[in-house]
């Protein structure tokens, strides 16, 4: 099913990959089958919001049963969730002006997921 057919904007369902992080960039995946630049940042937003979960977690498993170092768990995670509230702004609003913006290292890794 194409997204289209719904006469919605391109730029923003772009946008709204990032809405929920990995989820709705799943999600998308999943529905958009043809529109290069709607899976591009689907891709990119699954993987960066995917990688940023996973870091969250394994943080808090590393550190937490460690009485002492469960505050620079807390703190470690309190950056990754600043660091991931900049990367969802900055994508959501790029996306919506329709660039293909590349995160460093992500972006291109994304891109070349999809050209498989």
């Amino acid at each position: 099913m194409r997204i289209a057919k719904f006469d919605s904007n391109r730029n923003l369902v772009a946008a709204l990959s990032y809405l929920l992080g990995f989820i709705t960039g799943i999600v998308i995946l999943v529905v958009e089958k043809e529109d290069k630049f709607i899976r591009f940042h689907a891709m990119q937003s699954t993987m960066i919001f995917g990688g940023l979960f996973i870091l969250n977690v394994m943080v808090r498993l590393i550190f937490s049963p460690l009485v002492f170092l469960g505050v620079v768990a807390s703190l470690v995670n309190i950056l990754i969730s600043i660091v991931a509230v900049i990367i969802w702004i900055v994508s959501m609003v790029k996306a919506y002006q329709g660039q293909m913006f590349k995160w460093p290292i992500v972006g291109d890794f994304a891109e070349r997921q999809l050209g498989k």
